[in-house]
């Protein structure tokens, strides 16, 4: 259960922004319950019919059904761009300015057309863990397309983490390590003999394995060498090593001596407990609670080595841990914006046209797929929520729920920009204050013109889509529905009165609702 001071401090941002959580039991059927928050946490906004379909299993079974399903490769096509000839190259300096403007287009509306083919993928796959394990590897071997600048390599990344999403953490290390986006984006294709760039062996020792204080300063530098000659082919965009740019003397890592290459840097690494526990610890708080178990993490991570890193090991052992069942734990973790717009149209069974104007929407509310915001990746939790980007999780929310105009964020918009023209502006102090705000309104109006345009043409029917819920009586299918829609009680009282798709918005909008 989260803090009574989150959850109060959530509610009071939501009606300042809009103006207005035992032991495991593994042998009997779990109920919808306990089905709801596996697939809740597992994948995106479980509906009706998937809660139905694994509540009548155990816990064991379902977490093995869950396990079996994964996919490793995408259930949608991706953009047929993906598979066309030429270089992988930018433009070089000797290229027109037209030159140059023609590629940066190009990659803009390439980069775009990505991010909303993966928000379909993520809809529509028969495996949502398979998409939520690909988005986890996303955020932990980070890459951006700002820098690679080439959707092609990105999707080639993609298609990787998703290959070994549940698969193998050694053999995925190995391959990410060899990623054309991954060289690029941490500069080892810089990286040479003599003039050895720190960047990749810093991050893969740092944020990809061993974590902060399990490695010194002199075993990157010495790690760096061992990774020189890795590079990218720019014809054929694939990784190529380059023996003459390599420096194959001795190095000393982890206080052993060898001519060590990149491969067994990775190998040395592997051999650390200290990986398995930093993996396991980090795939604790995406699914289990924000503050890992010690006991449990170390444990577990045991497990995890002696399976050689197999990521249904370590996932199982997660899922079966009394931890993740408690009641306690339950609506302890943010939903990212991912959660919010594609968990959203799952569980009210709305199927877009479209859903480039939805991977916008994503972005507008601070998760730019394939873009995150640096080497550490989206910090998540409830850095998601502040009051610009709960602004933007309500617009949407409330948009597809009620299928408005649009009316509340931009009356707070028009309303924010009134007050500021009333401020008194005749000191420094207070100039820079009105600078600072009217940015702020900017980007406010520039996220509810991407909500507006992402739910335009979603249509979403309550009174059908509430005649499916179990139950009788008009009150007892309302309470079926926010039994599926939220993990802990609602913090928001509903009036007796509320016609169906003011009861229904009024889950949505609940502070519980932003909760897993």
């Amino acid at each position: 259960m989260p803090s009574s001071a989150f959850l109060l401090a959530l509610r009071a941002l939501l009606a300042t922004t809009i103006g207005l959580w035992m032991p495991v039991a593994m042998a009997a059927s779990m109920g919808e319950s306990d089905a709801r928050h596996l697939l809740a946490r597992t994948g995106f906004g479980p509906t009706t019919t998937e809660v139905r379909t694994y509540a009548a299993l155990s816990r064991d079974d379902a977490i093995a059904k869950l396990l079996a399903d994964v996919r490793t490769t995408p259930a949608t096509a991706p953009p047929a761009w993906i598979n066309e000839p030429g270089p992988f190259r930018r433009p070089g300096p000797v290229a027109s300015a037209e030159e140059r403007k023609a590629f940066q287009q190009g990659e803009t509306r390439r980069a775009a057309e990505l991010r909303g083919w993966w928000v379909r993928e993520m809809l529509v796959t028969p495996s949502p863990l398979t998409e939520r394990m690909t988005l986890f590897w996303h955020n932990h071997f980070v890459s951006s397309e700002q820098k690679v600048r080439d959707a092609r390599l990105m999707y080639a990344q993609n298609a990787t983490l998703r290959a070994q999403a549940l698969g193998n953490f050694a053999s995925l290390l190995h391959a990410v390590a060899k990623d054309p986006a991954m060289v690029i984006y941490l500069d080892n294709a810089q990286n040479r003999k003599g003039a050895a760039n720190e960047n990749f062996a810093r991050e893969v020792m740092e944020l990809f394995t061993l974590g902060q204080g399990h490695y010194t300063e002199q075993d990157i530098k010495e790690a760096a060498r061992a990774f020189t000659g890795w590079g990218v082919d720019r014809d054929t965009g694939t990784f190529a090593f380059r023996p003459r740019l390599h420096d194959d003397g001795e190095k000393t890592v982890f206080g052993k001596t060898a001519r060590f290459d990149g491969d067994a840097i990775l190998d040395l690494v592997l051999e650390r407990r200290e990986t398995a526990e930093f993996i396991i610890a980090k795939l604790w708080k995406e699914f289990v609670s924000p503050e890992p178990d010690r006991r449990s993490v170390e444990r577990i991570a045991q497990a995890f080595r002696a399976s050689k890193y197999d990521l249904k090991v370590a996932l199982r052992g997660l899922l079966e841990t009394n931890a993740f069942w408690a009641s306690d734990n339950r609506g302890t973790l943010v939903k990212s914006p991912v959660e919010i717009v594609v968990g959203a149209l799952r569980q009210l069974d709305i199927a877009p046209d479209d859903t480039l104007p939805l991977a916008f929407a994503v972005a507008g509310m601070g998760q730019n797929l394939f873009a995150p915001p640096n080497v550490r990746g989206w910090p998540g939790g409830e850095v998601w929520i502040n009051s610009n980007t709960l602004l933007a999780r309500k617009q949407f929310l409330d948009r597809i729920a009620r299928n408005d105009a649009g009316a509340p964020p931009r009356t707070a918009v028009a309303t924010m920009t009134a007050q500021l023209a009333d401020t008194n502006t005749d000191s420094a102090p207070m100039m820079a204050t009105r600078e600072a705000t009217l940015a702020e309104i900017n980007r406010a109006a520039r996220i509810a013109r991407q909500i507006d345009r992402s739910t335009r043409n979603l249509r979403f029917e309550a009174a059908r889509w509430l005649s499916e819920r179990n139950g009788a009586t008009r009150d007892e299918k309302l309470g079926a529905a926010k039994r599926l829609l939220l993990p802990i009680a609602a913090q928001l009282p509903v009036a007796d009165d509320a016609d169906v798709t003011t009861a229904v918005a009024a889950s949505l909008l609940d502070p519980a609702y932003q909760l897993k």
